[in-house]
């Protein structure tokens, strides 16, 4: 499906109000259109009307006395009124000349001396005439001038008509492209939940962030901009070539080469302008990107003095984006203004044409009131069609931008299941595991170890040995390519990754706070856990003792990621998290590794209450706080090469034996 056809079915979930806003436009633009009408009727009838033919009459309503007798115009005249003598007011020159009688044709008018002559084509006819003064001519207008009056409050009371409805259409439009990008932005960042570990391995988090902000702002462009002025331009144009076929049908017709030209052009440009803005979409992700790096690592980047160096990285990015920025500028700028000016004058000139030769053809009546009518109509038609030539490039970034967006709703998720399961015991079975990050390419081959509930299971080995992984595996970040991993029997496959991990804690080396209190980090904000448990949870890990001196306590704000906050501190909280949630199985990854010797000694006593009744896997690089576990295995390039507790290990005098007799003696040389 099409990225357009899949953008109008976000906007079908709102149908009612967008169709209620193109319904008030479509009066609207009706109300607006009826001005030029109006002006003809004003200026032919009543403004012009004044050369109508009129009859003697016997006076009444509508009736104009002069020199002595009373005159009406042909079309006031009630039905069967009785007319006396025919009489023409024609205009020569600055004067209004009154004659009695008809004339035999029109053409070009002098006035002298009495005798108004009418010439055309090598005719010339003579009538006897007097010129009307200034206030004999208002006698005549006097009749119009009421009917003018209604007809300027009519077109007035449109107006307000006009105003009205387009407030409301485009409110009721806004109001439902609000929607549609709220429920977008939602079913982007829901999308986010459901999207696998792997996803992000490849994607920094500022592109992410930039699919949410950037891109569904530029959608929300599509649908209050960009379609606005698409629909208000399509009534509009619609509408003017409804009265032009109304005015005058050949001419109309020479009007509609506008449509083909339109909409050639709109390939063209597409064609250009949809390189260019993926282009500048990309760089806008790019950017986004390396602005979030650089503030998170910005301690790294002024320790090193790496601030030029990421200066001029960004710099590169920005000038790139800045080069296609122009590229597109240059596109619309040598386009869109210079294509509306070369049609406006191409059928201003064919109108000219046309009324120019209409004007030598003797059969032919062009008033006054439908020259302008036209005029005005043409000119209305090219303000919708600047309108749309303008639009083509927000209507392309949204395009781009919709693409990217539905590309990331695309990704094969992790629907949230409904199956619910009670809490398991927690014996964990690794039974000849192989796994990769890529293809092909195993980080843990063969893996055989179980570990029983209750049991303390201690993972060691130097960097890139599989520890880290293996408690990937377990928490189905990922998921192994070979052999199984069983939870009381059963394969973890089989167990919904939700319900997996409701019944397991773990404690990140650096661990990860959010926005909010010391309180609502421990809870996450966990209807089920009330204030009782967190206080509990904090208490039994000893964190009273090392928040006491905080002003507000538990209630103590944390900004993001708890920087404010020492490590030790938030490996604390981190722990009264783990144990609040009171968990199955509970992973402590490096948990001790970055904190004070004073803190360790607290976290030591906490975690023999964390463990209790519990399944507890520790990854440790001290190995004197794992000398109590119940299992040590002993990793190296993925495979398991010892396995025992630390007594047993000690007595093989092998590679644990090694690496401990190593951090014994770094300590004592300390």
């Amino acid at each position: 499906m099409t990225t357009g056809k899949r953008l109008f079915q976000y906007a079908l979930h709102y149908k009612k109000t967008i169709i209620a806003a193109l319904l008030m436009l479509t009066v609207a633009v009706a109300a607006d259109l009826a001005g030029p009408f109006i002006a003809k009727k004003m200026i032919d009838d009543h403004i012009l009307g004044i050369e109508s033919v009129w009859y003697q009459t016997e006076g009444g309503k509508d009736a104009v006395e002069y020199d002595g007798q009373f005159y009406k115009k042909e079309q006031n005249l009630d039905q069967g009124e009785r007319k006396i003598d025919q009489a023409r007011i024609l205009q020569a020159g600055s004067q209004f000349v009154f004659i009695s009688g008809d004339i035999a044709f029109d053409g070009e008018r002098t006035f002298k001396e009495g005798i108004l002559f009418i010439e055309k084509s090598g005719q010339t006819e003579t009538y006897a005439g007097k010129a009307l003064t200034g206030e004999e001519l208002m006698l005549f207008y006097s009749p119009e001038i009421p009917k003018i009056v209604q007809l300027l409050a009519f077109y007035f009371g449109l107006l307000v008509i006009a105003a009205f409805f387009q407030y409301g259409q485009r409110f009721f439009l806004q109001k439902s492209a609000n929607r549609i990008i709220q429920q977008m932005r939602e079913d982007v960042f829901g999308q986010i939940q459901r999207l696998p570990i792997s996803y992000f391995d490849n994607l920094p988090a500022g592109k992410v962030v930039a699919r949410i902000t950037n891109d569904t702002e530029a959608i929300r462009e599509l649908y209050v901009t960009v379609l606005a002025t698409f629909f208000t331009s399509a009534i509009y144009i619609s509408g003017i070539y409804i009265a032009l076929f109304i005015l005058n049908a050949k001419l109309a017709a020479i009007c509609l080469i506008l449509l083909p030209i339109l909409y050639v052009w709109a390939i063209v440009y597409r064609k250009y302008a949809s390189k260019y803005n993926h282009v500048i979409r990309s760089r806008v992700s790019d950017i986004n990107g390396m602005v979030n790096e650089s503030i998170q690592g910005m301690n790294i980047i002024q320790a090193f003095g790496r601030e030029k160096d990421t200066q001029k990285d960004f710099e590169k990015l920005n000038t790139e984006h800045f080069t296609f920025q122009n590229k597109l500028l240059s596109l619309n700028s040598l386009t869109s203004h210079n294509l509306v000016g070369v049609l406006r004058n191409v059928v201003f000139v064919a109108f000219i044409w046309y009324f120019g030769g209409e004007s030598l053809n003797a059969a032919a009546v062009i008033s006054l009131g439908m020259l302008y009518a036209f005029v005005d109509y043409i000119n209305r038609l090219f303000q919708p069609v600047q309108g749309i030539v303008n639009q083509l490039a927000n209507l392309e970034q949204a395009l781009v931008a919709g693409e990217r967006v539905f590309k990331l709703l695309d990704e094969e998720g992790i629907d949230i299941s409904d199956n619910k399961i009670s809490r398991y015991k927690g014996n964990v079975t690794f039974d000849h595991v192989h796994f990769g990050y890529k293809e092909k390419e195993y980080v843990l081959k063969d893996l055989n170890f179980e570990a029983k509930h209750g049991e303390t299971v201690a993972l060691v080995g130097h960097t890139g040995s599989g520890k880290s992984s293996i408690m990937n595996l377990l928490f189905r970040f990922y998921d192994c390519q070979e052999g199984k991993i069983m939870i009381d029997g059963i394969d973890i496959k089989q167990i919904p990754r939700q319900e997996l991990r409701k019944h397991m804690g773990i404690v990140l080396q650096d661990p990860f706070l959010f926005t909010g209190t010391i309180a609502s980090n421990v809870s996450l904000d966990d209807p089920k856990i009330p204030r009782e448990k967190v206080e509990k949870a904090l208490k039994d890990v000893g964190a009273d003792k090392i928040f006491q001196h905080l002003e507000k306590g538990f209630d103590e704000p944390v900004i993001e990621k708890g920087s404010t906050l020492s490590s030790g501190q938030r490996q604390l909280i981190s722990f009264a998290r783990a144990l609040a949630f009171d968990p199955a199985i509970l992973i402590l990854d490096e948990a001790t590794s970055s904190i004070d010797t004073e803190t360790e000694l607290i976290i030591q006593e906490a975690m023999d209450v964390l463990k209790k009744g519990r399944t507890t896997f520790i990854i440790a690089h001290r190995l004197s706080t794992i000398r109590n576990a119940d299992q040590i295995l002993v990793l190296d390039r993925g495979r398991i090469v010892e396995k025992g507790t630390h007594d047993e290990l000690m007595e093989q005098k092998g590679k644990y034996y090694q690496m401990y007799q190593l951090q014994q003696g770094s300590t004592l040389a300390g």
